[in-house]
């Protein structure tokens, strides 16, 4: 019964997996380091660079929710610092795209 399921994890596409399942798959082979702290694009990525697969680009771009977060924080300390100095349509304005930004972030997710 233990073949089976895995043979079944190795015939699924590599984004139809978890997270779990590619950290399993990534441990089993050479040149992946620091696999626990990887997220799931980051291991697919280590994966198919180890596997010598060549990965198809695509028109749409990937959108790295770190970077955004960082982004949301910045405009945060800026939002703070013109509540501060009493300047209301600024306010708004990093209001606004802070809220954006964060509905990218669940969108990326």
């Amino acid at each position: 019964m233990g073949k089976k399921k895995e043979k079944q994890v190795k015939e699924k596409p590599l984004d139809k997996m978890t997270a779990k399942e590619l950290r399993e798959m990534a441990l089993g082979l050479e040149g992946i380091v620091g696999v626990h702290a990887m997220n799931k694009a980051e291991l697919i990525a280590a994966i198919k660079q180890a596997k010598g697969i060549v990965d198809q680009t695509t028109k749409q771009k990937a959108v790295d929710v770190r970077a955004l977060k960082a982004k949301i924080r910045e405009l945060r300390r800026k939002r703070d610092e013109a509540k501060e100095a009493g300047n209301t349509k600024l306010v708004d304005a990093f209001r606004r795209r802070i809220s954006n930004l964060k509905k990218k972030t669940r969108r990326a997710a």
